[in-house]
């Protein structure tokens, strides 16, 4: 294995220290990129994290001064804004480093989940029936679109501004879920329907040929009778919650004969449909019959050791370290043109 020069962009209040000092990694906000570093350098790669906050000429002095082979991109965002990590890739592109993970333009895609689901309609590709409710308007509902509805925001990702609350039986509640949208999360609302069903997840890596792991469930059967089972904030980020009710993500079992094969293929055409390229996880949801729903689509998703990614690719016979090194090759094989 040829030894590589990595730079592992990071947010610039996630850089692991180092030494440790008595911080327990598996626990820290930073285990992410303390998993990476570690697992990278295990590897014999020579690596160097890099904090990024505000600046994008911290980046270019460290290629400049360092020479490095390629960027492992671990940043969600850029000067605290989300939708700016794509121009920091697009940055990357104009410097001729590679880098893992997604393109910028697949990034702006996925994260669009309007424009997103316009995509999925073209390559008839099954997703909840919905509508949009621009900031600064009010949300009138069409007949054809009945409840229950779920709102959230048509940017957001990490299940930011959702909750319980989200879902809505009434043209009552739907006003003000959405102006809780517009208000407390910035952004314009999705208004779709909700599907009552099993929670699924596809993590899909690659280019131009494509692998897609098991398919994985997102288990929520011991929460309240009278809670709906849908990944909140809480359900996905607040460890107590999840040790309170036993949420746990596993390789998803009892599946019907043909349905595990018929949702990877499903996945990997969205991977293709938004131009997604290097990992990214599928979302989706199946009804009582069996029907599936794509949800949305993640690019560069949580990447720390025991969580869904890795433990869905470990089902797949990856050990972490491989599939670390193979998101190494995919961004090495990547080019740009291969977007247009």
């Amino acid at each position: 294995m040829r030894r590589l020069r990595v730079l592992v962009l990071m947010h610039g209040d996630l850089v692991p220290p180092d030494p440790l000092n008595g911080h327990d990694p598996s626990k820290a906000e930073w285990r992410t990129e303390y998993d990476v570093v570690t697992t990278l350098r295990a590897l014999g790669h020579d690596v160097r994290p890099l904090g990024v906050k505000s600046d994008l000429g911290v980046i270019r002095t460290a290629i400049e001064e360092w020479r490095p082979h390629i960027a492992f991109n671990l940043l969600e965002e850029f000067d605290g804004l989300a939708v700016y990590d794509q121009n920091v890739v697009s940055y990357l592109e104009l410097l001729r480093i590679p880098y893992t993970g997604c393109n910028p333009r697949g990034l702006m895609l996925a994260r669009d989940k309007v424009l997103a689901k316009k995509l999925f309609s073209f390559h008839r590709i099954p997703f909840p029936d919905f509508i949009v409710a621009p900031q600064g308007r009010t949300v009138k509902r069409p007949t054809w679109l009945s409840f229950p509805l779920i709102v959230k925001s048509i940017t957001e990702e990490a299940s930011l501004g959702i909750s319980q609350a989200s879902i809505v039986e009434d043209d009552g509640k739907l006003k003000e879920r959405v102006a809780f949208i517009h208000e407390s999360v910035g952004t314009g609302a999705l208004i779709e329907r909700y599907i009552e069903g099993r929670e699924l997840y596809v993590g899909v890596i690659g280019n131009g040929r494509l692998q897609a792991l098991p398919v994985w469930e997102l288990k929520m059967d011991n929460l309240p009778e009278d809670t709906r089972r849908i990944a909140t904030e809480r359900v996905k980020w607040s460890r107590k919650y999840q040790d309170k009710y036993g949420i746990t993500s596993e390789k998803a079992k009892n599946l019907p004969a043909g349905k595990t094969e018929e949702i990877q293929y499903l996945a990997k055409r969205v991977y293709r449909a938004l131009g997604l390229s290097g990992y990214a996880r599928i979302d989706l949801r199946m009804d009582a019959q069996g029907a599936l729903y794509v949800l949305e689509a993640n690019p560069n998703p949580q990447i720390a050791r025991n969580e869904d990614f890795a433990d869905s690719a470990e089902s797949a016979d990856y050990e972490y370290d491989e599939l670390l090194q193979e998101l190494l090759n995919a961004g090495l094989r990547w080019r740009p043109a291969n977007a247009a």
